[in-house]
């Protein structure tokens, strides 16, 4: 193998790639990133055995090859040089990096044994293609990836949904303690996939500022996600996501429609005094007074009540989880926010009262 790159290139494959490979896994191999020649373009790939990516890049190609080398090292080194052009030559499984000021040489591992990269047959009858625009995609799954559960135990629980209802396409997560939804738009294809939340957030990493269709590949085991001269592939969740829809409710005794700047200072300055009750903070509607207030109570601290004004409809309290509220806030773009419940244990919900795009639930706390 022998080849020219530009570092800027290198470097920026290298950042998206080399995150996946994992030094404690079983296999020692998993730590490297295999280097590979394809078609005079030079492809970075990492797996993880669950989760693989590989990005192109454009090279002067002399002659073709391939060879694994360690991923972080490969990263930190290339991230460290100065732009500009590139030298590759592999050697005796060693390969050899030099520019007009570096010369480095890294030991590497043979191609042959790293793990062969997983691929969808598209002409099988369980394989579907479809696209999407990459930015409502990313907006999308910033929205509902964060109500995603780290529980290993409940692995459905850990995973995002993407399915169509009606024609629709949406993407759901819970954690049983709060849910997201938000349509994605119109899809024709019948479309049913839990997606690790861990393939997730690589996938928004990698989509980033692109703003051109995704290109979606997926039969019943695997999902490749390809977009921006990057390959995504991952494992899908095997079981049964909860029928989460029944959990959402579609009238409510209590509405209080008020500004979304407004809500998230009042959270943010009641959760001060909320932590050591695990966040816990009580919220109080009051349609006499036409204000939202807050009310968190800290015993060695003090106590701390902020309110807002807005639109009420209806009267009550509950208790929630701050922190909960907060993300849940933070996942809307609109100025106003409806903050809706019927009863104290009741399931809250957040929605924006002109748009029924995007919905969270927050389950309640016992006061």
């Amino acid at each position: 193998m022998k080849l020219q790159v530009t570092q800027e290139n290198l470097n920026k494959a290298l950042t998206v790639v080399a995150r996946v490979a994992s030094a404690r896994g079983t296999l020692p191999i998993l730590a490297n990133v295999l280097i590979k020649t394809v078609e005079n373009r030079l492809s970075i790939s990492a797996t993880n055995l669950d989760i693989a990516i590989t990005q192109h890049i454009g090279a002067k190609v002399s002659e073709e090859g391939a060879i694994t080398v360690p991923a972080r090292l490969m990263q930190d080194f290339i991230g460290s040089l100065p732009s500009g052009i590139i030298n590759l030559t592999l050697e005796d499984n060693k390969l050899h990096i030099t520019t007009d000021q570096y010369q480095s040489v890294v030991n590497g591992v043979l191609a042959d044994d790293f793990p062969v990269m997983p691929a969808i047959d598209t002409s099988a009858d369980t394989s579907h293609v479809w696209t999407i625009n990459a930015a409502i995609l990313k907006k999308g799954l910033q929205q509902v990836a964060m109500a995603a559960s780290n529980d290993e135990s409940r692995p459905v629980l850990t995973g995002v949904l993407i399915h169509t209802i009606e024609g629709n396409l949406f993407a759901a997560a819970t954690d049983s303690y709060r849910l997201a939804e938000k349509n994605l738009g119109v899809n024709k294809e019948d479309v049913r996939l839990l997606i690790p939340a861990t393939a997730i957030q690589d996938l928004m990493r990698i989509l980033g500022d692109y703003d051109a269709a995704v290109q979606v590949t997926h039969d019943d085991q695997q999902i490749l996600f390809q977009a921006n001269d990057v390959d995504l592939v991952a494992r899908l969740i095997d079981g049964k996501f909860p029928d989460y829809r029944k959990l959402i409710p579609s009238e409510f005794a209590v509405e209080a429609r008020v500004k979304r700047a407004d809500l998230v200072n009042v959270t943010k300055v009641s959760s001060l005094f909320a932590r050591e009750s695990a966040g816990s903070v009580t919220i109080t509607v009051d349609e006499a007074k036409n204000e939202l207030s807050i009310r968190s109570v800290a015993s060695q601290l003090g106590e701390n009540t902020a309110a807002a004004t807005g639109s009420i409809k209806g009267s009550g309290s509950i208790t929630l989880n701050s922190r909960y509220l907060l993300d849940a806030l933070h996942a809307f773009g609109s100025d106003e926010v409806s903050f809706c419940f019927n009863g104290k244990l009741e399931p809250t919900l957040l929605r924006d009262p002109k748009n029924d795009e995007y919905v969270h639930i927050i389950m309640p706390l016992k006061s």
